[in-house]
């Protein structure tokens, strides 16, 4: 009996199918990113993380797996040693040799792009779903996401209608050392600007601070984000180490705020929304005091 063309398709179809189910989806994952931790958590699959690098500090249970050490200089032996079938990282991962000597070692090595924007971010959840196999729940991740954000600009807007936007400088600095200014193009500035602030910094990428670099800036709010201290005592730090900030007008008026600084590593993560509503309500405080006492 001739089978029809139609009928021969199907049975083609069918083959291809399963033999794409039957490809094994790597069970042993190593991180380095802090964002893309996350995103791998938030996805259900933190069960597959092997090990994970020193950005990578959210969720908390994050921090009780082996750790590669930083981002930027990691170690093929460290890596292989945990034995991993896929790496995974954005284009600040490195060096270049490393990641070629683990690729020689038949670990399958992913790169994703930094580029702090919602395109970006829906081709990362989109490619991890893949990776996971959890598509459906990378495109509910992103939707609830880009949801979120459309509110957030909708409660910014309603602010404005009221409120000049702040003027802000966001420093980025360790134990309150000589701190960085983020400029345009950067995670940071991205974030600024979703929270209803306006970036004093011109610049592009982080340039490190300097008296002449705030000379002519009057920043209504200052953010700062210390990569070793946190709290009381990372603001204490930056001003005793900087003290030209207290002649600033958001420091006269108490306007200065902390931002995590995992936050502003490895693209979009899952926490920056929330994030968000809280530096918008350090934008327009009486704004944000009415919302309250309305709800």
């Amino acid at each position: 009996m001739r089978l029809s063309t139609s009928a021969i398709a199907l049975c083609v179809g069918l083959l291809v199918a399963r033999g794409a189910a039957a490809v094994e989806l790597p069970q042993r994952w190593v991180s380095a990113g802090g964002a893309l931790s996350e995103w791998v958590s938030a996805l259900g699959a933190q069960a597959r993380l092997v090990g994970v690098d020193t950005t990578s500090q959210h969720p908390e249970s994050l921090k009780a797996l082996p750790s590669i050490g930083y981002q930027r200089q990691l170690s093929a032996e460290g890596i292989l040693s945990l034995s991993p079938q896929i790496l995974i990282g954005t284009e600040e991962m490195g060096p270049p040799p490393v990641l070629s000597q683990i690729r020689s070692a038949g670990v399958q090595v992913e790169l994703f792009s930094a580029q702090p924007d919602l395109p970006t971010l829906q081709n990362t959840l989109q490619r991890l779903g893949r990776l996971l196999g959890s598509e459906a729940q990378a495109t509910a991740l992103f939707d609830g996401y880009q949801q979120q954000l459309v509110q957030q600009q909708a409660w910014v807007s309603q602010a404005q209608t009221t409120a000049k936007a702040p003027g802000v400088l966001l420093l980025l600095g360790h134990a309150g050392g000589k701190p960085l200014i983020a400029g345009k193009d950067t995670a940071a500035d991205w974030l600024l600007q979703q929270a209803g602030g306006r970036n004093l910094a011109t610049h592009s990428g982080y340039k490190p601070f300097s008296v002449e670099s705030l000379a002519g800036l009057t920043p209504d709010v200052l953010v700062f984000s210390d990569r070793a201290l946190t709290g009381d005592a990372a603001r204490e730090a930056l001003f005793k180490q900087n003290p030209i900030l207290t002649s600033t007008p958001a420091a006269k008026t108490g306007r200065v705020l902390e931002l995590d600084p995992t936050l502003l590593v490895g693209g979009l993560g899952p926490r920056l929304p929330q994030s968000l509503v809280k530096l918008s309500a350090g934008f327009y405080p009486a704004e944000s005091a009415k919302a309250t006492a309305a709800q």
